[in-house]
């Protein structure tokens, strides 16, 4: 029987759970989701296949439960950051920009391996579908915010307004500055991206 290493079976099986996660995003980050599998995931804090198989029924389990973690931790810091008390001065240009910055620090947070998994391994419907409503809880601040401000079709501008910082989001993939034909660093894009969504919204 394995070592109970904490002071309930229920708290060692969620320090267990969390400690597979932090391994299954390290991995996911490093090697990218073809290295991602239970036995990986379990050899790199040491515990059996067997075992990780209480946590996760296959590869694609492993990216629903990150994404089960990651997205909510993500959609708090938008909301955070598009609050009215958000921005310089709390003008609805300055949360904006706030919402933007939290969304492209994603971009550099190990959570990010996330995206071009989930577009790589066919997840089953379900999961889709939650994925979908996980992202939609993303985007959901800055619509509230439109909403606030009284912006016509807020939800249908929020959603135009996610595509500028997919794009921007994209300029900042390490691989994109390779296929650059005009040299643009990372805080000069952030600005620029930035920028054109406060002037897209406002």
């Amino acid at each position: 029987m394995p070592r109970i290493s904490a002071a309930t079976v229920a708290d060692h099986r969620a320090n267990q759970h969390a400690a597979l996660l932090e391994a299954a995003r390290e991995i996911l980050a490093a090697e990218g989701v073809h290295a991602l599998t239970p036995a990986a995931v379990g050899a790199r804090i040491g515990l059996a296949r067997s075992s990780v198989y209480r946590y996760f029924a296959s590869t694609a389990d492993i990216l629903a439960q990150l994404v089960e973690d990651a997205f909510p931790r993500w959609s708090a810091r938008l909301h955070a950051a598009i609050a009215p008390t958000a921005g310089p001065d709390g003008s609805l240009p300055g949360r904006i920009r706030a919402y933007g910055r939290a969304a492209l620090d994603f971009v550099g947070s190990p959570d990010y391996a996330l995206i071009p998994a989930l577009q790589a391994v066919g997840l089953p419907g379900e999961c889709r579908v939650r994925v979908d409503e996980l992202h939609g809880a993303l985007i959901a601040p800055l619509a509230d915010a439109l909403r606030e401000a009284g912006a016509d079709h807020p939800a249908l501008r929020a959603e135009l307004a996610w595509g500028v910082l997919r794009a921007g989001a994209r300029r900042l993939m390490p691989d994109a500055a390779a296929h650059d034909a005009e040299p643009v660093d990372a805080e000069e894009i952030v600005e620029i991206t930035l920028d054109v969504l406060t002037r897209a919204l406002h």
